[in-house]
């Protein structure tokens, strides 16, 4: 968009979304570690949880914001493609390529490019979504011009249901990530199936209404039947709907690490943490209740971007502050690309300063303090580097989008 046509308030949401992720990264030291799966102290589970689910509406967020900007398509499916692929995918190889020369075996990391991300740079998960939305968008557009308030609000219904099925996975297995046997005989490992699911389908009653595509349709609610409330009202709904979020995060990741152990430090495989993390899936309550209340505050971050004002002599003088915030609100794709690189260094360094755990030199703070000084570092470089990259001529774009 042209600056002085921007929505500043999704300028916010973006900037401060990309943020998150970063605080995310740097939370998950603390709870990932050595086998896969390390929480050294008590004190340490609580603010792993306090800070990750802080911010894990970091993701659908950035849905909420494509949703806003780009559906329906407002042109052809063509000039879509053409426009959102070639800022996505090149950018998209080019750190693919410098993560798998970076950590790991570089001939190992690169052959399995071919069929997925590299775990070693885990994060890039969020673009292989992404365009998966991308590729929705064109087919739901023409719906999506013609649906009316109540019958978008039967859709978010349904999809509001799919977001307890994690837990009813859950309580259906007795707590087990994977089975064996579900009632209808799986005859290897897997999700506990449930409506329609088996062996032999992933496809089950829920699929197609779960999941990413509810926040597209969240973001289009929002633009085509919320009007902007006052602050009063806007606080009456965003705080409850983002505090309940937050408790069902919170509480839902400390119940699971003490229930894994009374003692510290808790070790043991990945998939411990993957059940821990379970609260926190961006297709989870928890996660959607505080997307909604994120998404009513930053509304309020006003609306449009103001043209540059004149002195009385008509020169013109942009305004600073909102232009720096529309820099690097473009240059946010880059950062989500590379911001790995900067953290991963970050997060050591502090942790190496300060000490581990409450044996650090800050006490039972060492811990909140290293999270946000390694996230604020990473965002402050990357935020720099990507904003000055993305103004080289031609060159800029294809290095970070």
């Amino acid at each position: 968009m042209k600056t002085e046509n921007r929505i500043i308030w999704l300028d916010w949401l973006r900037v401060c979304a990309c943020f998150m992720v970063m605080v995310v990264h740097s939370t998950e030291p603390f709870y990932l570690g050595g086998e896969g799966a390390r929480i050294l102290t008590a004190t340490d589970a609580v603010w792993a949880s306090f800070f990750d689910s802080f911010v894990r509406a970091c993701v659908p967020l950035f849905i909420i914001a494509s949703s806003y900007l780009l559906f329906p398509l407002q042109t052809s499916t063509g000039a879509f493609f053409r426009r959102r692929l070639s800022r996505l995918l090149v950018p998209f190889i080019l750190w693919s390529l410098v993560y798998a020369f970076l950590w790991g075996e570089p001939a190992e990391n690169l052959r399995s490019l071919l069929l997925n991300f590299n775990y070693a740079a885990g994060h890039l998960w969020f673009v292989y979504m992404l365009l998966g939305i991308y590729l929705l968008m064109p087919l739901l557009s023409p719906w999506a011009e013609r649906v009316g308030r109540r019958e978008l609000q039967g859709y978010l219904c349904v999809w509001g249901l799919t977001l307890t099925i994690p837990f009813i996975r859950e309580w259906a297995s007795g707590g087990e990530l994977l089975v064996i046997h579900g009632p209808t005989g799986i005859p290897y490992p897997a999700l506990y199936p449930l409506w329609g699911e088996a062996s032999w389908n992933a496809y089950g009653l829920f699929y197609y209404v779960s999941g990413f595509i509810g926040y597209l349709l969240l973001g289009l609610y929002f633009r085509r039947f919320v009007p902007e409330f006052t602050w009063l009202r806007t606080l009456l709904i965003a705080l409850p709907a983002w505090f309940a979020g937050f408790a069902l995060c919170f509480g839902g990741f400390l119940v699971r690490a003490y229930a894994t152990s009374q003692s510290f430090p808790i070790e043991g495989p990945v998939d411990l943490a993957v059940g821990w993390e379970t609260p926190w899936y961006n297709d989870t309550l928890g996660v959607a209740l505080m997307t909604v209340g994120w998404v009513l505050i930053f509304r309020k971050f006003n609306r449009t971007l103001h043209r540059a004002s004149s002195d009385a002599s008509g020169q013109q003088h942009p305004q600073l502050p909102a232009l720096q915030l529309s820099s690097v609100s473009k240059a946010s794709y880059g950062m989500y690309l590379c911001h790995m690189v900067v953290l991963a260094y970050a997060s050591s360094f502090f942790r190496d300063w300060l000490g581990i755990a409450d044996e650090g030199s800050l006490g039972l703070w060492t811990t909140p303090v290293e999270i946000l000084l390694t996230a604020l570092t990473t965002f402050c470089l990357t935020a720099i580097v990507c904003t000055l990259v993305q103004r080289i001529p031609r060159l800029g774009k294809w290095i970070v989008g």
